[in-house]
């Protein structure tokens, strides 16, 4: 599990930019996801229903149904995910937890993590599904790959 993102925040990422590496006009159906991805079905259902009702994913029923992006590729940023997700608590929250942390009330880690919190922010605000997509060299990710076998 990430450091900084929920379990459901990392399956929605990899579920995004998985059918953003399908053709276009396709659509990837939710058995094609749990099983490229190992996620449960039925979790993986409730993450792309909120995916879904964010705009980033659009979905249609039936046989030839399934999901593909809301949107282009390259509108979609890691931080939309994320904040579809978890939200965005972890841009202002202390690492240790407290409540009362701040410039004015620093716990020991203050200044250390702003810095790289701020570096994380900007580096998930300027990435985006389009970029990550063409860059992907793990199996069943690469750009219009077969999917994995079985499926």
């Amino acid at each position: 599990m990430s450091l900084l993102f929920s379990r459901r925040c990392e399956y929605a990422l990899q579920a995004v930019l998985y059918v953003a590496c399908q053709p276009h006009d396709a659509m990837t159906s939710i058995r094609e996801l749990t099983t490229a991805l190992d996620i449960p079905f039925h979790f993986l259902a409730k993450i792309l229903q909120d995916l879904s009702h964010k705009g980033l994913l659009v979905s249609h029923k039936g046989p030839q149904g399934g999901f593909a992006l809301g949107m282009p590729a390259s509108d979609i940023t890691l931080f939309h995910i994320i904040e579809a997700i978890d939200g965005i608590g972890f841009t202002q929250s202390c690492v240790l937890g407290f409540h009362e942390c701040s410039d004015r009330n620093p716990c020991a880690l203050h200044e250390k993590w702003a810095g790289l919190r701020d570096g994380i922010y900007r580096m998930l605000v300027s990435r985006n599904i389009g970029q990550l997509s063409g860059e992907m060299h793990k199996p069943g990710f690469d750009k219009f790959d077969s999917p994995p076998s079985g499926i």
